[in-house]
């Protein structure tokens, strides 16, 4: 008999159709891997050569206002202009390329320097999640518009150059490739079952509750089945809504309250400020209707068992697919072990 538990194993990712690899007994072998140090002094909560922070100098001579609690501008080193001509190069189908045009913004959380959504009140984020819902309507608005990411890359570990606690936006006009196959997959079980993927994905989580890591009224967080990094977590909302504007009031509050419960967890699992990519997942802007999306977010962080190991894709990953030791149903049981007051603030 296969013991998930025990013996390797592959698992079925259901929003991309890709497998990933599952080795929980190599969690037992010796670890001399790369030795990272937690930082060791504290943040300021205001940074004068931040060029974030209220009232500092950015790239090119602007200057940000001196905001009080959120602050959105137009990225000063953008991946993506929106005059990119949208013209196509196709060299006998083997060299194919077309222009990109796009809108890339920064969304500040907060004026202070040394927060993070762990450490900020349910209100503070709250007016964040507001925000997510004013760039998603209005640039997914847009003509050109098809598809709206919102991400936050979370430490220096995570390719974040700066920890102001901040996020991004970038506004595509094709939709992304991890999109793209959770559009195709998601759609495909709606063809086929004639419900929602997501919806009775999350359904079967709530009825075993072994990966559940945290709930509220309006939202699940859990460690997918498919997981691929060590203590990944996806944010499924009980109530089918395809994008964030959907959200009632209530559910806006409530997202605040599990980004905050679940991020105070992730920091209090090494006692450091946990590196993460973080992003939300929803229905294209293309003018299509897609009642198949299911909106939900996806945390994606690389520490591994300590604040000293990470995990990173290398060798066989790179080359075969994605393989993890540490097992989903683990994973969720050590989240759902931890304190939700953030070790900073106990005692």
């Amino acid at each position: 008999m296969l013991d998930l538990t025990e013996h390797p194993h592959r698992r079925l990712n259901l929003l991309t159709r890709e497998w990933v690899l599952v080795s929980p007994h190599r969690t037992k072998r010796p670890w001399q891997g790369q030795v990272e140090k937690p930082p060791e002094e504290k943040l300021p909560a205001y940074d004068p050569g931040c060029y974030l922070c209220p009232g500092n100098a950015r790239a090119g001579g602007k200057r940000n206002p001196q905001y009080t609690e959120t602050f959105v501008f137009d990225n000063d080193f953008a991946a993506l202009l929106a005059d990119t001509p949208r013209e196509k190069v196709n060299r006998a189908g083997l060299l194919v390329a077309e222009g990109e045009p796009g809108v890339c913004r920064v969304i500040c959380f907060s004026p202070r320097h040394d927060l993070t959504l762990a450490r900020m009140e349910v209100e503070a984020i709250r007016k964040v999640v507001d925000v997510w819902v004013e760039q998603f309507t209005e640039l997914g608005s847009r003509e050109f518009i098809e598809y709206v990411q919102i991400f936050e890359n979370r430490g220096a570990m995570m390719g974040c150059s700066n920890p102001h606690p901040h996020c991004q936006v970038w506004a595509n006009s094709s939709i992304p490739n991890e999109p793209a196959k959770e559009t195709c997959c998601q759609l495909g079980w709606l063809k086929e079952k004639g419900s929602l993927l997501l919806g009775d994905y999350l359904a079967l989580e709530l009825d075993t509750g072994e990966r559940v890591v945290l709930e509220n009224d309006c939202f699940v967080a859990v460690v997918p089945f498919w997981a691929v990094w060590p203590f990944e977590t996806m944010i499924l909302p009980r109530r089918h809504v395809t994008g964030m504007d959907e959200f009632s009031n209530e559910e806006r509050t409530a997202l605040a309250d599990v980004l905050k419960r679940l991020t105070t967890r992730y920091d209090n699992l090494f006692q450091v400020p946990f590196p993460y990519s973080m992003g939300f997942h929803q229905r294209p802007t293309d003018g299509k209707e897609h009642r198949e999306w299911y909106f939900h977010a996806h945390f994606y962080p690389p520490l591994l068992r300590s604040a000293t190991v990470k995990k990173f894709m290398v060798g066989y990953e790179f080359l075969a697919y994605p393989q993890r030791d540490i097992t989903p149903e683990s994973a969720a049981a050590r989240l759902r072990e931890l304190p939700e007051r953030h070790y900073n603030e106990a005692g």
